[in-house]
């Protein structure tokens, strides 16, 4: 398994509208691609904005491939949360699983 990890810094009166995105649009579109196994939002309170960082995990690389495209670092941000984000990683990482429990 391989866990994909982005992070952006949102604009503080956008955050709940990031989340509301993320929960209805990305993770819908998500869960339909073969291979996804489940996201994560985490996030945090700093001074000039909201730190999120979203975790998506997958079965492989390859499954990655049907939503990031060839290039599997390359971040996919799309207009709408360019908008509401003060900067953002242009560049995911990858992990692959080591342990993990349930």
């Amino acid at each position: 398994m391989v866990s994909r990890h982005w992070t952006g810094l949102c604009r503080h009166e956008r955050a709940a509208d990031y989340v509301e995105h993320l929960r209805t649009e990305t993770f819908q579109a998500l869960s339909s691609i073969p291979g996804f196994l489940r996201a994560s939002i985490l996030r945090r309170e700093i001074g000039e904005g909201t730190e999120f960082r979203v975790v998506t995990d997958w079965r492989s690389l390859e499954d990655i491939e049907a939503f990031s495209g060839p290039d599997l670092g390359m971040a996919v941000v799309p207009t709408v949360v360019q908008e509401m984000m003060l900067r953002y990683d242009e560049r995911v990482v990858h992990y692959e699983f080591a342990f993990g429990s349930e």
